[in-house]
């Protein structure tokens, strides 16, 4: 089974603040659709609850929740990391899409991070797990400097 994370960090790790994003990137959302668009997604209820239209379209919405016997229209709603894990499919690529005790949870067991770094700071209140560099190795990076703010796309994959 495949577990990929997709995040947009700021160059202090900062991922958002009263669950909103802190930056839009039109071009990174694409990217973002473009590349969980057909796979199961895995999120935390209150990035769940911060999406602005309900389940993210032509995706499985796995949303994770500590309220005994959640429910949400259009979603598969379990109650731990194990049963979100469970609940993927095998042969293909899941991603985790947020939030922050959600990544932190899936960091040691993922195998690839769609990274973009954003090169700013941020006043935020949810931040990213710092990452081990020394685990992964990075298979793609593209610039952005001319975008305002300016970003980095990176793909990393854990060293064997």
């Amino acid at each position: 089974m495949s577990f990929s994370i997709i995040v947009a960090v700021a160059e202090n790790y900062a991922i958002g603040a009263n669950n909103d994003l802190l930056w839009y990137i039109p071009e990174d959302l694409k990217r973002f659709k473009k590349i969980t668009t057909g796979n199961t997604i895995i999120m935390g209820k209150k990035t769940f609850e911060s999406l602005p239209n309900g389940p993210l379209p032509n995706r499985r919405n796995i949303v994770i929740s500590d309220i005994k016997n959640d429910c949400v229209e259009g979603c598969i709603v379990v109650d731990s990391i194990q049963n979100a894990i469970e609940a993927c499919k095998p042969n293909e690529e899941n991603f985790i899409i947020g939030g922050g005790s959600i990544y932190k949870q899936f960091l040691d067991i993922a195998d690839k991070i769609y990274l973009t770094k954003v090169h700013r700071n941020y006043d935020a209140d949810v931040f990213f797990p710092k990452i081990d560099f020394n685990n992964w190795i990075t298979t793609f990076k593209e610039s952005h400097k001319e975008n305002n703010p300016p970003y980095t796309y990176l793909i990393l994959n854990r060293k064997k």
